[in-house]
C-alpha cells in the first residue's frame, strides 16, 4: 500500500468522518471504496465507449427484424 496526503475543507472532512462512522468503517476505508468506486466507473464508460464504435445500425437492424411481431405474455406487459 502507498500513503497518500490529502488536504480537505474542515466541513467536508467532518461530513467524511460522521458517514465513515455511520457505515462502520474508518476514513481510510470509506475513501478507499469511494476511489475504487470512481476508477471502476470511468473504466466502464471508457469500456463502452469503445465497445459502442465497433457497432454498427445496419447489423442492430438486421438482427431486430428477425424479432418476431407477437404480443407479449400478460406478464411481460406493463
Amino acid at each position: 500500500m502507498s500513503a497518500l496526503s490529502l488536504r480537505l475543507p474542515k466541513s467536508l472532512h467532518e461530513q467524511l468522518r460522521e458517514v465513515a462512522k455511520e457505515e462502520g468503517i474508518s476514513v481510510n476505508q470509506f475513501i478507499m471504496i469511494a476511489v475504487a468506486e470512481k476508477v471502476a466507473s470511468i473504466s466502464a464508460i471508457e469500456y463502452l465507449e469503445k465497445r459502442a464504435k465497433r457497432g454498427s445500425s445496419e447489423k442492430f437492424l438486421e438482427i431486430l427484424s428477425k424479432v418476431p411481431d407477437v404480443e407479449p405474455e400478460a406478464f411481460d406487459k406493463l
